[in-house]
């Protein structure tokens, strides 16, 4: 049973890096199921017997690079020495990803504010890690007396990601918020480097 259980599993990775290379270089929107299943060399049936629609499988993809990033985000946020270059690390991280994934968030683009409660649970399950991570290194920089005492260091934590978060470049500050143009984005990365400078700064003894 375990073998039969195995080579699923195999397959269903093979499955979700190969789907992952074609969401990446042609976009949700032009990607097909059967475009995924001749790169596999597998009948489209066997493909829909393991994910039976392309949003599915787009939302095991993207679990799957969430996963890969909290992973990251944890290495490099829970190594940094304090909580200025915590921040940081947690803005490099992001900005990295989000850069080389470029492409493939497409989807996001495309459906905005519509985006599946399956993608959304991924969101919040990244935004909480962020929180978590930051929030150690916050706690550990007041106990050390470098950052003054805060009641509530979750809560500064959501708050100042929040902020960041809304950093927009100057051409659309007067739009609605949508997800940014990749020519903006290394604009973003900076400002929201400069401004968590700032926030620090304000927190420190």
């Amino acid at each position: 049973m375990g073998t039969v259980t195995d080579h699923q599993d195999i397959k269903k990775e093979k499955i979700l890096e190969a789907s992952y290379q074609r969401f990446l270089h042609y976009g949700y929107s032009k990607t097909t199921m059967n475009e995924i299943a001749g790169d596999l060399s597998m009948s489209k049936a066997l493909l829909y017997y393991y994910f039976p629609d392309k949003s599915q499988l787009y939302v095991a993809v993207t679990r799957k690079l969430a996963n890969e990033f909290m992973d990251k985000l944890r290495e490099r946020v829970g190594g940094s020495a304090n909580i200025l270059s915590a921040f940081k690390a947690q803005i490099d991280t992001h900005h990295e990803f989000m850069v080389s994934n470029y492409n493939f968030f497409d989807f996001f683009r495309l459906n905005d504010q519509n985006l599946p409660t399956a993608i959304w649970e991924i969101i919040s399950q990244i935004h909480q890690t962020e929180i978590d991570q930051l929030t150690t290194a916050l706690v550990k920089d007041i106990d050390k007396k470098e950052i003054q005492p805060i009641d509530d260091p979750a809560a500064m934590i959501d708050l100042i990601l929040d902020a960041l978060h809304g950093v927009r470049v100057q051409s659309m500050s007067h739009k609605k918020a949508g997800f940014p143009l990749k020519e903006h984005m290394e604009e973003i990365h900076q400002k929201r480097l400069l401004l968590i400078e700032i926030f620090v700064k304000g927190l420190s003894c």
